[in-house]
């Protein structure tokens, strides 16, 4: 495939706003090696079925498209075409929050694009217990508005640091709220 017959999906359903457009570009000059492993995939016409937002970031930061970054999809059906271009776009998985902050730092994360505050922060995770007999744990939901949330997980964060007794709950933000209110009630 000639590089210069590569060419937008007119008709792509995915989007990426100005912020994180900015942290998509910012990911390929840092890290341009990720599209050689995750390349460019077009049909045999040179259209892009996935990677859109990846050839408008390298166009914005006037990079030339590499060989290594294309992949031509040409033994594709015309279903599997239309259904590649959702599929490639869809998380099927959710995030491990315990795991991630363990080897990760929340500003990493989101220099590389991940919206922590969006779906949590293990941050802000979302855990549920397993069905059948949750004893002896229980899960409490709270609606907040976004500066109490912000504030709960600032503390939180820092109370995960000196957490001192877990009564076997392995998770982080369940014992972190609950050191907090324990030493809150303490100083009432």
């Amino acid at each position: 495939m000639e590089l210069d017959k590569i060419k937008l999906n007119p008709n792509n359903p995915r989007f990426i706003k100005d912020e994180k457009f900015k942290k998509l570009c910012q990911s390929i000059k840092e890290f341009p090696k990720m599209l050689e492993l995750r390349p460019i995939i077009v049909d045999n016409t040179g259209m892009i079925l996935g990677g859109n937002m990846r050839y408008r970031a390298l166009q914005e930061l006037g990079m030339k498209v590499k060989d290594e970054w294309v992949k031509v999809a040409d033994k594709l059906t015309d279903e599997e075409r239309r259904r590649f271009i959702v599929e490639d776009n869809v998380g099927f998985g959710d995030w491990d929050w315990d795991k991630l902050s363990a080897e990760f730092e929340k500003e990493e994360l989101e220099d590389w694009g991940m919206d922590v505050d969006k779906w949590g922060d293990n941050y802000n995770e979302d855990f549920s217990l397993p069905d059948g007999d949750k004893t002896p744990f229980q899960q409490i939901t709270f609606t907040l508005a976004d500066k109490q949330a912000e504030l709960i997980n600032e503390a939180i964060d820092i109370a995960k640091k000196s957490i001192d007794e877990t009564f076997g709950n392995e998770n982080s933000n369940g014992n972190a709220l609950y050191l907090i209110i324990k030493q809150w009630m303490s100083n009432k």
